[in-house]
């Protein structure tokens, strides 16, 4: 049995434990419907698997062509550039809440981090599209 049919295999028989899970959760009475710790557990376990097949797959081609393995290294390299920059430009100030709690510095560091990242990203984008287009017109 090759890798494929058993991945079909795990899909249809997570596929009916979930149909089964989600009718008992339907005639349940009580107020969560009792089976909620299940399915969560069915889901960790889905997105394990996924997890396991996509990293195989991705892994089973990298290998297969040298090249692209170089390629992705040089991606992976800039993106975690682009993270690196956004940290180090991120303010790292702590917040106070509405509630009288607190942001600590750090979480708020990583915070604008991620939006950091999110500006450099999309103007990297949105300048590619305008070079793509510009060359387009012209030729």
């Amino acid at each position: 049995m090759n890798l494929n049919k058993l991945a079909r295999l795990v899909v249809m028989v997570l596929s009916v434990l979930a149909i089964v899970f989600l009718a008992t959760i339907m005639m349940s009475d009580a107020s969560d419907g009792g089976m909620i710790t299940p399915i969560i557990y069915v889901a960790y376990v889905m997105l394990i698997i996924a997890i396991v097949f996509v990293a195989y797959y991705m892994i089973k081609g990298l290998m297969a062509k040298k090249g692209d393995l170089k390629k992705t290294f040089i991606s992976i390299g800039a993106f975690l550039g682009v993270f690196v920059i956004a940290f180090v430009f991120a303010d790292g100030t702590a917040v106070p809440l509405k509630d009288g709690g607190e942001v600590s510095a750090f979480a708020s560091k990583m915070v604008s981090t991620g939006l950091n990242a999110f500006y450099i990203l999309a103007l990297v984008a949105i300048l590619l599209m305008f070079f793509t287009g510009y060359t387009r017109i012209k030729k």
